[in-house]
C-alpha cells in the first residue's frame, strides 16, 4: 500500500467530499469508502493522473474521485483534451480502448481486465467483413460499444446520443448499423433510413418491458419516463422521452418533472439523485455486472501498480481512430 507524508491532509479532503453524495450514501457507509478515496486523490497527484467515469459508475466513484464524467460520447470528446500522463477508465474495456485510440501517447489503465460488455462481445471484426460481403457498398455505422477491431472495419462510429445525426450525415438510403439491434431499430424509426441490423443487445436494457413501465405509471400517475434507445422499440414507445444518458441528465436538470423513471442502468439514478435531491427518481434497478467490476479498491490498485495497461495494435488503431474521428467531426 502506498502512503505519503501528507496522508492526513488527503483524508480530510476525502471526508469533505461526503457532502456530494450524502443524499445517496448513508453516513454509516462512508468510512468504508473514505480511505480508498483519500489514497486515490494522493495517487492521482503523484502520477499526474485523471479518472474518466461513465454515468453508470457508483456515486462514490462518479462524484468523489472522477475528473471527467459523462456518457460514451462525452468521454470520447473530453479524452482528447486531457493533459495528464495517466488516464484511468472507470468504465468498460471498449471505453478504455477508445481513450487509448484518441490519446495514443498516454498510458490508459482499466482497473479490471474483466470489465467487458455483452454488446461489444456480440460481434467480431470477421462478422463485419462478412456483412460487407453480403451488402457491398452499404456504409457501416458502428456503435462505440464495440472493440477497436470492430471499429477498424467500419466507416464511421456513433453513440446513442448522435446516432441519428451520424446516419443522416451520410446522405444514403440504407446503412448497416451494428451491433445493437434495438438502437438501430429506434434510429430507423426516427430517420426513415433502411437499417440493416445485427442481433446484439445490452443485457441491462433488453430486460425492460412495456408492461413494467405501465405498472410504474399506475403506481405514480404523474411519472415522467425517460428511456435509453438501447431498450426495445416497444419500450421506447412507452416513454415520454428517449435519449442517451447525457440527454436524460439534461432532462432531469431542466426541472421539467418532479418524479422521473430512468429506464437504464440504475447507478445513473443514484448519480442524478445526488445532484438533484429535489427530483424524485424511481429506480427499476437493473445493474450492469461489468461496470460494477470497477470499484474504488480496483481504481486504487490500478494507480498503485499501473495495471491494467490498455494497448491497441497500430494497424487496428489507425483504422479505428479514423472511424471515431469521423464521428466526432459530425
Amino acid at each position: 500500500m502506498i502512503r505519503f507524508p501528507d496522508s492526513t491532509l488527503w483524508q480530510e479532503r476525502a471526508d469533505a467530499l461526503y457532502d456530494r453524495v450524502r443524499h445517496v450514501v448513508p453516513a454509516m457507509e462512508w468510512p468504508a469508502f473514505a480511505d480508498d478515496i483519500a489514497a486515490i486523490l494522493e495517487l492521482k497527484q503523484k502520477h499526474n493522473a485523471v479518472i474518466l467515469a461513465h454515468n453508470y459508475q457508483t456515486p462514490e466513484i462518479f462524484h468523489c474521485v472522477a475528473d471527467i464524467t459523462g456518457d460514451s460520447l462525452a468521454l470520447a470528446r473530453k479524452a482528447q483534451e486531457v493533459e495528464a500522463d495517466i488516464m484511468v477508465m472507470a468504465g468498460v474495456a471498449f471505453m478504455a480502448e477508445t481513450s487509448k485510440l484518441l490519446n495514443p501517447s498516454k498510458t490508459v489503465l482499466l482497473p479490471s481486465a474483466e470489465a467487458g460488455c455483452s454488446l461489444a462481445e456480440s460481434i467480431t471484426a470477421a462478422d463485419v467483413r462478412l456483412m460487407r460481403q453480403r451488402y457491398p457498398g452499404v456504409p457501416v455505422v458502428t456503435y462505440v460499444n464495440t472493440s477497436a477491431a470492430v471499429k477498424a472495419e467500419s466507416d464511421i462510429c456513433c453513440t446513442s446520443g448522435n446516432a441519428r445525426q451520424v446516419i443522416e450525415s451520410l446522405g444514403v438510403d440504407e446503412v448497416i448499423m451494428i451491433p445493437d439491434e434495438f438502437l438501430a431499430q429506434n434510429v430507423a424509426n426516427e430517420t426513415g433510413v433502411k437499417v440493416i441490423t445485427w442481433k446484439g443487445h445490452c443485457e441491462v436494457h433488453e430486460r425492460f418491458t412495456p408492461q413494467e413501465i405501465r405498472d410504474w405509471r399506475k403506481a405514480y400517475p404523474d411519472l415522467v419516463v425517460l428511456a435509453h434507445p438501447e431498450c426495445p422499440p416497444e419500450v421506447v414507445a412507452e416513454a415520454d422521452f428517449a435519449g442517451s444518458t447525457a440527454g436524460m441528465s439534461d432532462f432531469v436538470a431542466s426541472g421539467k418533472a418532479a418524479r422521473v423513471l430512468l429506464v437504464t442502468e440504475c447507478s445513473m439514478s443514484d448519480n442524478l439523485a445526488a445532484l438533484h435531491p429535489d427530483v424524485e427518481l424511481i429506480r427499476p434497478c437493473n445493474l450492469c455486472p461489468h461496470m460494477k467490476r470497477i470499484t474504488l479498491g480496483s481504481i486504487r490498485k490500478a494507480l498503485e501498480n499501473m495495471e491494467v495497461k490498455v494497448e491497441v495494435e497500430a494497424d487496428v488503431a489507425d483504422r479505428a481512430r479514423l472511424a471515431i474521428e469521423r464521428m466526432l467531426a459530425v
